[in-house]
């Protein structure tokens, strides 16, 4: 399979060698997370001296005898070396039974700069802080960006290749497929068999048809408001009669392996966040079209998913605007700096850009107002917000 360098993602590893912390790489089932932790390895290889790097693939049978913590440990400690710079690398460290017992006892020998990978749903971003007596740092991977399709392809043309990227997503591993199903196939099954079962497994369900019909509601109602009550009403209509509690769990579990992402809801004017009905994004748009068909591609609601990944994937706080009942897609907030974003398929007519224009008027604070939309042309003002084609803005690196 052909490799692209993941700059972003190797700097934080980068950045964080020689400190105390356990890195984690988290993310979505096969967004490349072992790719990663491989580049990683030789970027040690060749930048780091004297080094002993010790590097065990769980996924690989040669290690099948260190599957509990004992050995595990015993094994890297017969392979560390007093006088060289020790790594060790894990990967898929949940396949080793009670591996977080090893880790802290060879994290606390102070010894070893520690770097491991995991199942989504067996080493959650909420489970660290528990699985680990010590500090972690968080890397999490996503599946391909637009512009990293754009260099994974070649692809000069980027509007052309938008089109493409729009139905065929980031999951790189489908990539390799030429039919059109053999891809969609490909895309279910690391839904169903990866993710899905990563789940069952972690929580023990036992209703994993009430855990697939409330994926398939969450894909079907990308960028709509959604609520637990809301859910387990249309079960309900469709007897298949189930409690609120039960619904927002299984919707924190999806979302807790990175199958989804919750988008809160903000009352600008209010400055508050609202309590009820939030929305869902996928963490790969070709997941939906995999899942329930392409026959109504519904473009408007993919690239809403497509922003708001890209939103997330660069570092920001996303929330879902209301401004006097109007709906602003995205408020972004980092740190200091905070934008409003609309997204739009097509805003060629004048009703359409007035439509799209008018809850960013409304806003009367002084932050960045930006309308996405699919324009081919530069970016240029209108009325103080600036009009952006969106596959320009998602190749920005900012």
């Amino acid at each position: 399979m052909k490799l692209i360098e993941r700059r972003e993602y190797l700097d934080k590893l980068i950045n964080a060698m020689g400190t105390p912390d356990i890195k984690v790489i988290t993310g979505v089932r096969r967004s490349g997370k072992s790719k990663l932790l491989e580049a990683f390895k030789e970027y040690v290889l060749r930048s780091v001296a004297n080094v002993n790097i010790i590097h065990i693939n769980f996924s690989l049978l040669e290690y099948a005898e260190l599957l509990n913590y004992k050995s595990l440990y015993s094994y890297v400690s017969k392979a560390y070396k007093a006088e060289k710079n020790n790594f060790l690398l894990i990967d898929e460290v949940q396949m080793c039974d009670g591996f977080e017992k090893a880790l802290n006892s060879l994290h606390a020998e102070e010894k070893y700069d520690i770097y491991v990978t995991g199942s989504n749903a067996f080493l959650l971003s909420s489970d660290l802080a528990t699985l680990f007596t010590g500090r972690t740092f968080e890397v999490s991977v996503f599946p391909f960006s637009f512009a990293e399709f754009l260099q994974y392809f070649g692809y000069t043309d980027r509007y052309a290749a938008f089109e493409k990227y729009l139905r065929e997503g980031g999951m790189a591993g489908s990539y390799l497929y030429k039919d059109e199903k053999a891809k969609y196939d490909y895309i279910a099954e690391v839904f169903d068999t990866l993710i899905l079962r990563d789940i069952v497994g972690k929580y023990k369900l036992k209703n994993t048809a009430l855990l697939d019909r409330i994926a398939d509601f969450l894909m079907d109602n990308i960028s709509n408001l959604t609520s637990p009550g809301g859910i387990a009403a249309t079960l309900s209509a469709h007897s298949e009669r189930e409690n609120n509690i039960t619904v927002s769990a299984y919707m924190r579990y999806l979302c807790n392996a990175f199958a989804f992402y919750r988008v809160r809801r903000y009352d600008i004017r209010g400055k508050k966040y609202l309590q009820s009905n939030d929305k869902y994004y996928l963490s790969d748009h070709s997941f939906r079209y995999a899942k329930l068909g392409t026959r109504n591609l519904d473009l408007g609601r993919t690239e809403e998913n497509v922003v708001a990944l890209e939103l997330i994937r660069r570092g920001y706080e996303v929330y879902a605007g209301v401004l006097y009942k109007k709906e602003i897609d995205f408020v972004a907030i980092k740190r200091n700096e905070k934008f409003y974003i609309q997204v739009a398929d097509d805003i060629s007519t004048q009703s359409t850009m007035e439509r799209e224009l008018a809850p960013l008027l409304q806003i009367k604070d002084s932050y960045p107002k930006t309308i996405l939309a699919r324009t081919r042309t530069e970016a240029y003002d209108r009325e103080g917000v600036i009009v952006r084609d969106m596959a320009d803005w998602l190749c920005d690196s900012k």
